[in-house]
């Protein structure tokens, strides 16, 4: 029996066919997209079709290799970018295209719902999170007040995979985990939080589908589909996820103890935990999971799109750059790299700007900037596992994933930042292995066979052993203090206005 596991994400899409019986991935699929262009700065919107394109493509990449054993297809998992907002009108099309994660053009609109409710600590209290520019319900609120034309078209709002899920089944409905990125979701009791909602617009409420269970079977892949990809007739869909959610499931975060931290072109850092995990600062996101847990989580925006930009400054191969930063010694010989090219989530620094700091004629050598980049963009997730530290989870171990994982000097760096043993799995498609773990789990289920995700991962999620990492004391001292120096540096330039 195999499962499709698909991760619809910024760039691109991928897909996965996942053999239960073996653990082995027969084929995959790749499609990529771009964002819009020509936007003001601060707006990041990609068209909702581009993403059913690309699912298309890798659907039809999956099942050629497969030939005759696309028969075997017995379920399909989507995980799809967090946060984006899809409104859709009453031909259920969508009126404009999807405003995403990274957009931070709703500043206004989150001062202006913190206000109505007595600030941050008034909207965590209603909800659990703060109120954040890359959630979804911030958007809509832009939406009316810049668009009002389109907010009137709007019947339903979805998120990415959501919408993804909607095309694949033709039915609309949202699982706890991707919906408590909304910014409207209570994650304490796993309901709206009809305040915010009605303070938005008293449509809003009838906007949202149905919500539900994230164990539950989504739908059935619509017949058209099942005929044009050449599978059965009763392909189910899992209810799916956020690309983290999903995430958690592919890299066998599924109980307390374990930390997944992502290294991609942004950052997340994430466990699981068995109550909601609230912070009262609003640092750490209260998110549900997609196993009906939770997932307290750390995002910063900036981790390899630093250490990109100094690859291109310098002219350098992804070889170079790292002989580069394994050139330099820890601490970069004082140098400092404050990340926040793209603005940060985490500090909340969404107009933020990058700084090197510390430099002197000994120390300004192009390995040592390569290597405070590296530095700097880890930190920035380090000071994310001391909030969780701070909140009482304290990891075993962390699992990495993404591009700056495959890094064998990058993975030693987080060893020595987070001061914890790492760890990268046997495939780099954590996303999408955990879609297709969950199509497994809903499907055998639904079908009154007892599976535990505990069983399937445990089967199915294989750490790479070869890549393991063990903190060095030495280092690890140097980059607690580092860290301090860090978070002290932005907070005085954000004081007075110069980042």
């Amino acid at each position: 029996m195999y499962f499709l596991g698909i991760d619809s994400g910024t760039q691109s899409t991928k897909a996965i066919v996942l053999d239960l019986e073996t653990g082995k991935i027969l084929a995959s699929g790749h499609s990529s997209y771009e964002l819009i262009s020509g936007l003001p700065p601060g707006h990041l919107e990609q068209h909702p079709q581009d993403w059913l394109k690309a699912v298309d493509d890798c659907v039809k990449q999956c099942v050629e290799k497969l030939g005759a054993d696309r028969a075997k297809i017995a379920g399909i998992g989507v995980s799809g970018q967090q946060h984006g907002l899809v409104a859709l009108g009453a031909d259920d099309l969508p009126v404009r295209p999807a405003k995403l994660w990274c957009d931070t053009s709703t500043q206004e609109q989150c001062a202006e719902l913190a206000h109505e409710f007595g600030g941050q600590p008034g909207i965590i209290a209603l909800a659990g999170n703060a109120m954040l520019p890359g959630y979804t319900i911030p958007k809509l609120l832009w939406m009316k007040q810049n668009e009002p034309e389109n907010f009137a078209k709007t019947t339903s709002i979805l998120l990415p995979h959501d919408y993804i899920n909607f095309w694949l089944s033709g039915v609309k409905r949202m699982e706890y985990g991707d919906a408590s990125g909304m910014g409207i979701l209570n994650v304490n009791t796993r309901e709206w939080c009809d305040e915010l909602c009605d303070y938005i617009d008293p449509r809003v409420r009838s906007m949202l589908p149905p919500l539900g269970s994230s164990r539950s079977v989504h739908g059935r892949l619509r017949p058209e589909l099942a005929q044009g990809w050449g599978l059965g007739e009763n392909v189910i869909i899992s209810a799916g996820g956020g690309d983290n959610m999903m995430g958690a499931i592919g890299t066998g975060n599924i109980r307390p103890g374990v930390i997944t931290a992502s290294f991609g072109t942004s950052g997340t850092l994430y466990g699981v935990a068995g109550s909601p995990v609230v912070d009262g600062q609003g640092e750490v996101a209260a998110f549900c999971d997609s196993t009906d847990q939770w997932l307290p989580l750390v995002c910063t925006m900036n981790v390899t799109v630093v250490t990109e930009e100094v690859r291109e400054m310098y002219g350098w191969t992804l070889q170079q750059l790292e002989e580069a930063v394994q050139a330099a010694p820890a601490g970069a010989e004082g140098i400092l790299f404050l990340p926040y090219l793209n603005g940060e989530r985490t500090p909340n620094l969404p107009a933020g700007s990058g700084v090197i700091h510390g430099l002197r004629p000994s120390n300004m050598k192009p390995q040592n900037i390569a290597r405070a980049a590296v530095e700097g963009a880890t930190l920035g997730l380090a000071y994310g596992l001391k909030r969780f530290r701070d909140l009482g989870m304290n990891p075993t171990e962390i699992r990495l994933t993404g591009g700056g994982s495959k890094s064998s000097t990058w993975r030693q760096i987080a060893a020595d930042c987070f001061n914890a043993e790492v760890v990268t799995l046997d495939t780099s498609e954590g996303a999408a292995l955990g879609a297709a773990i969950q199509a497994a789990y809903a499907q055998a289920n639904e079908h009154g066979e007892t599976v535990s995700y505990d069983d399937l991962c445990a089967k199915l999620v294989t750490l790479d052993e070869s890549t393991r990492c063990k903190p060095n004391a030495e280092n690890a001292a140097l980059y607690v203090r580092q860290l301090e120096r860090q978070m002290e540096l932005t907070g005085r330039l954000n004081q007075t206005g110069w980042l």
